[in-house]
């Protein structure tokens, strides 16, 4: 099977299941827009397992094929190259992972997308050492907004591991004053995560920044905060 191929099938696939009716209940979730077939998860999932039933379909072919699903712009073509990839796992490298940076490049545009390659990808890549934290300084430069949110998510899921979150703060600092709402989404729910194992680290590093950068991650690191811890972290007039 050529990537040619395993593109077509998947987009035949989407055409046929095509709903309206669907795409009209999750539009609401995307305020960037949201290009889909209208696919339900169940349709995405039956079709992934059958892909993957063929010998054909291995690691190789799926990154060939995902540039072409990408570009689509589509939702459930994306959602398939992530899925088809994450089912590969134990074959997972270096390469694999820059392979991932190349899909921001090229078609990752909205928030949940972007989380499902944080916390169901990226942190194996962090499982099986391939990669640490440096891996993704590039990252907090990328033209990419939805690339520069990837690295606070990405670390979500590895705040168990350790207690010294310190190194983690200063990795995300250069990110305090991105311009961008999904991006500093992304900081807060970082940091509200990181503040329930350490609360200390993590108000010290508030703290510093509470009159500088985005009330929007300051509402989400906060928000599980009492009435009066978050009082602490409201700019100064």
């Amino acid at each position: 099977m050529t990537p040619e191929e395993l593109f077509n099938d998947i987009h035949v696939y989407c055409l046929a299941n095509a709903s309206e009716a669907i795409v009209q209940k999750y539009s609401r979730y995307f305020k960037e827009g949201y290009d889909a077939f209208g696919l339900t998860p169940e349709q995405t999932n039956a079709k992934v397992k059958s892909l993957l039933a063929d010998p054909n379909t291995d690691l190789g072919l799926v990154i060939q094929t995902s540039p072409l699903l990408l570009r689509t712009g589509k939702y459930e073509e994306t959602s398939f190259a992530a899925l088809l990839l994450k089912s590969f796992s134990k074959q997972f490298s270096k390469e694999t992972f820059n392979e991932i940076g190349h899909w921001f490049e090229i078609g990752i545009t909205n928030w949940a997308h972007t989380d499902f390659i944080c916390g169901e990808i990226m942190q194996l890549f962090f499982k099986k050492k391939i990669i640490t934290y440096q891996d993704l300084s590039k990252w907090r430069k990328a033209k990419n907004k939805f690339q520069r949110r990837a690295v606070a998510v990405s670390l979500i899921k590895e705040l168990k591991i350790t207690s010294d979150y310190q190194p983690w703060l200063d990795f995300i600092e250069p990110l305090m004053m991105d311009p961008e709402r999904e991006v500093h989404q992304g900081l807060g729910w970082f940091l509200r995560e990181a503040w329930k194992r350490q609360p200390d680290q993590v108000e010290t590093f508030l703290y510093k920044w509470k009159n500088t950068a985005p009330r929007l991650i300051f509402q989400y690191a906060t928000e599980k905060m009492t009435p009066a811890e978050k009082q602490r972290f409201r700019k100064e007039k």
